[in-house]
């Protein structure tokens, strides 16, 4: 599939009707993960234990972070578009097919285990190729738009997700949601299949006598001897090492000690989705802040206070205020990050760049929530949470610390 020239953007990213495909695209995939992820729950529940549900629910991680920078690669040889394309063309396939399956018969656990390593498989090349793609739709100049963009769309994908799939169980169970997410994730093929991109220089570089690891290699080397994106990539490691423990583990049991209840914690929830959305909603509007690199640290080191904090609020309606806090400000670090890598990356080595903080961010972070759980339960909340804070807030220290990282900025 060859890449279809166009002249360089223009428009405001929001005016596009270019980039507008490729968000409808892009949020149509995310509502159908949503709804993926409840039929998989639900289904894993219904056929299993609840320990045999858990392992099924942690399938896809093992090959999603194996193959991770192997994905970076791919993207990076055969172009964005073809491989989020072909990313969920697969997806798309693999959720009917098991759908049909569950409608016709009930083969217990192992379809679904299966799937479940498919979409990790799948999402090894999509989350690398995703990230490379917007530098081909739009400007430099409205990265940062379209950071925001794709942070509202998966707020809506959160949202709304949920019920639709609540609702496909409701009416026709495991079967339906599984052919709604299905149905969901085809939609975003023609669309992506309409969205037109610009060869970026580096595109027609011949790899035919490069090998992948050679590839691979090459992108880690330049990421680590990059002045902006080496330091950037242990920012979001720390960063995302101490925010994502006390949100997914700490959370539930602040919330159980507490005595809010799964209600509470879906407000709290509910406030850091807010707050994230907020921040996203902020970038989409604006399109640029200035001194990207400084309101980064600032931002990652007044988001790590407020997750120290969230240990210590005694009363719901505070901790929903402070985890609004949270959303609002990690929300805008991430964007922000987000949006340097995009800017700050050459254009050939995008795909390997976003493998890496890929890996960082969604890859091996989610590790840390079993040693979380076992910190809690053997120290309590309070220095749990302190030490989580102190590890997040030293990303923003290394990104203050670092003077490229500090005085980087998204192009005007």
């Amino acid at each position: 599939m060859t890449a279809t020239l166009v002249p360089p953007a223009t428009a405001q990213a929001h005016r596009d009707p270019n980039v507008l495909r490729w968000l409808g695209a892009y949020t149509a995939s995310m509502l159908g993960d949503s709804v993926y992820y409840l039929a998989l729950s639900w289904a894993a529940v219904q056929a299993g234990t609840p320990a045999q549900a858990g392992l099924v629910m942690s399938a896809s991680a093992v090959p999603r972070a194996v193959l991770m920078l192997g994905g970076g690669v791919i993207a990076d040889r055969l172009g964005p578009r073809r491989v989020v394309i072909g990313s969920d063309a697969v997806r798309c396939g693999a959720v009917l097919a098991v759908a049909l399956l569950l409608f016709l018969t009930s083969p217990g656990l192992w379809p679904l285990a299966l799937l479940a390593v498919v979409f990790g498989a799948v999402d090894a090349v999509f989350m690398p190729a995703v990230g490379a793609l917007p530098a081909r739709i739009t400007g430099k100049d409205q990265l940062a738009r379209v950071q925001g963009m794709r942070g509202l769309a998966i707020r809506c994908a959160g949202v709304v997700g949920a019920p639709l799939g609540g609702l496909g169980v409701a009416l026709g169970g495991a079967p339906a949601a599984f052919a709604l997410a299905g149905a969901l994730i085809a939609v975003s093929v023609p669309l992506l299949v309409s969205v037109r991109v610009r060869d970026l220089p580096g595109d027609g570089t011949p790899r035919a006598a490069r090998t992948p690891w050679s590839d691979l290699g090459e992108g880690l080397r330049y990421v680590r001897r990059h002045p902006v994106l080496g330091p950037l990539m242990l920012a979001i490691a720390l960063g995302d090492l101490g925010f994502v423990g006390p949100l997914n583990v700490g959370l539930t049991l602040l919330a159980d000690r507490r005595g809010w209840g799964a209600s509470g914690m879906g407000w709290v929830l509910a406030g850091f989705g807010a707050g994230a959305g907020a921040a996203s909603l902020l970038l989409a509007v604006r399109g640029r802040l200035p001194r990207a690199g400084l309101v980064a640290g600032c931002a990652v080191i007044a988001g790590s206070v407020a997750i120290g904090t969230l240990a210590h609020v005694p009363a719901l309606p505070a901790a929903v205020g402070t985890a609004a806090v949270v959303g609002l400000l990690t929300g805008l670090s991430g964007a922000m990050c987000g949006a340097l890598l995009q800017t700050q990356a050459d254009p050939a080595y995008l795909g390997r760049v976003t493998s890496v903080s890929s890996l960082v961010s969604l890859g091996l972070t989610p590790l840390s929530m079993p040693f979380a759980a076992a910190a809690i339960g053997a120290w309590g909340l309070g220095p749990v949470f302190a030490v989580s804070a102190a590890v997040c807030g030293l990303g923003g220290i290394v990104a203050l610390a670092v003077p490229g990282l500090r005085r980087a900025e998204l192009p005007g």
